[in-house]
This record gives C-alpha cells, sequence and structure tokens, in this order.
C-alpha cells in the first residue's frame, strides 16, 4: 500500500478524520501496518503496552483472563482502538485482544499516540467517549457474571 492509500486509509478511520494532511501523513509513516492470523494475540493481558493498535479489517475479541478461566468480555471490528489504556496509563494490558478473524491493523507506538493526544484536542475527546463506553459495556458483563454465582 502506498504512503498516499495509507493517508486515505487513514482519514477514513474517525478517530483521525479531524487530523490534517501532515499529521496523517507522519502517521502513515511512523505507524506499522501489521496482519494477524485468527487465533494469535495483538496484545497480552499483563505485559507492558508500548502501542495502540487500530483495527483496520476484521474482528478480535477482547478477553479477561480470570481464576475461572478466560471471559469474552467484547468483540471490537474495523475503525476501533485497542491497547490505548496501557499506552496511556503506563500500566499493564488490562485485556488480551485475540484476532478471531484475519485482522489488519495499524500499529502507533506509544510517543505518536501521545504526541497526537496533546496535538489535536479532538481525538482526546473521542477517545474519552468510546473509553466511557467501553467502561459500562465491562461493568454490565461483569456484573451479569458475578450474578451467576
Amino acid at each position: 500500500m502506498s504512503l498516499r492509500e495509507e493517508m486515505e486509509m487513514l482519514r477514513n478511520l474517525p478517530l483521525f478524520s479531524q487530523v490534517e494532511p501532515s499529521k496523517l501523513k507522519l502517521i502513515a509513516f511512523t505507524s506499522e501496518r501489521l496482519l494477524y492470523r485468527p487465533g494469535h494475540n495483538l496484545c497480552a493481558q499483563g505485559e507492558m503496552g508500548d502501542s495502540a493498535f487500530v483495527i483496520i479489517r476484521g474482528t478480535a475479541d477482547v478477553i479477561l483472563e480470570t481464576e475461572r478461566g478466560e471471559l469474552k468480555i467484547s468483540t471490537l471490528g474495523q475503525n476501533d482502538i485497542v491497547g490505548e489504556i496501557s499506552v496511556l496509563c503506563d500500566v499493564p494490558r488490562t485485556a488480551t485482544v485475540r484476532a478471531a478473524t484475519e485482522v489488519d491493523a495499524l500499529r502507533i507506538s506509544k510517543e505518536q499516540f501521545t504526541s497526537l493526544l496533546q496535538e489535536i484536542p479532538q481525538i482526546s475527546a473521542d477517545l474519552l467517549r468510546e473509553l466511557a463506553r467501553r467502561l459500562e459495556i465491562t461493568t454490565a458483563k461483569l456484573r451479569d457474571v458475578s450474578m451467576q454465582d
């Protein structure tokens, strides 16, 4: 994929729709495009995170490892971002993200991701909304599981 095609792909992602072309070019140039086969982890619970991922194509399951085994929290798809909590908070990954189908993802380094959030307030606002939505979903799932006891 050419740099121009990557920029266009990034522009179509809701998270980056407000980013000016020069910054899109920098993101496209410095990020890494990765392909994951079904069953392979994008990231694993407990490891330290050095990057966030944007899913370009495919689906991935978010899995919480518990004393009872694995608990699937949600499924992410095209345009979803994952791994940002570890990058933002300097904490170990809070969950494992495993490719359910073939996943094409864009890996954005911690430094680049942090810089984007500082330079473009709209990305920060969109990310906060997404994190709040995910927290609500996860809390509901955990409440359901605890009621099954």
